[in-house]
C-alpha cells in the first residue's frame, strides 16, 4: 500500500506530459503515451514479483506481521476522511450558493434549500463511518 501511495504522483506527471504533448504534436504524444504506458506495465510487474517474493518468505514474516499494527487501514481510513471532506465541501459550495441563490427570489424556499445543503454535508458523515470501521478493523 506505502509502494502505490510513493509511486502515484509518476502517472500524475505523465498524465500531465502527455496533455501538454497533445497540443504540440498527437502523432509525437501517442509514441509518448505508448512508451511510458509500457514502462508503468513492467513497473506494475516488478512490484507484483517483488510482493509473491515477499509473501513466500514463510512464516516468520507472517508472524512478525501480525505483531505490527496494521497501517494500510489507518491510511485507509486517512484518505476517506480527506477526500469524503473534500467532496463534502464542494457539493455544499454548490448547493449553498444555489440555495441562496433560490432564497433571494423566492424566500419561502428555505426549508426545502436546508434539506439538499444537509444532504451535500452527509457525505463527510460517510466518509466518517467507514473510517471508523476502518480503525475498528485496524
Amino acid at each position: 500500500m506505502l509502494t502505490w501511495l510513493m509511486v502515484l504522483p509518476v502517472p500524475a506527471a505523465a498524465l500531465a506530459a502527455v496533455r501538454l504533448l497533445r497540443r504540440h504534436r498527437a502523432k509525437r504524444a501517442f509514441r509518448w503515451l505508448l512508451a511510458t504506458n509500457l514502462a508503468l506495465l513492467a513497473g506494475a510487474g516488478v512490484l507484483l514479483a517483488t510482493a509473491l517474493s515477499a509473501s513466500a518468505q514463510g512464516a516468520h514474516a507472517q508472524a512478525a506481521a501480525t505483531a505490527a499494527p496494521n497501517g494500510s487501514a489507518l491510511i485507509g481510513a486517512a484518505i476517506a476522511v480527506a477526500s469524503a471532506s473534500i467532496g463534502a465541501a464542494l457539493a455544499v459550495a454548490y448547493t449553498g450558493a444555489a440555495a441562496l441563490a433560490a432564497l433571494s427570489e423566492r424566500p419561502e424556499l428555505f426549508g426545502r434549500a436546508i434539506v439538499i445543503v444537509g444532504l451535500a454535508e452527509g457525505i463527510a458523515v460517510y466518509g466518517l463511518v467507514v473510517a471508523i470501521l476502518l480503525i475498528g478493523k485496524a
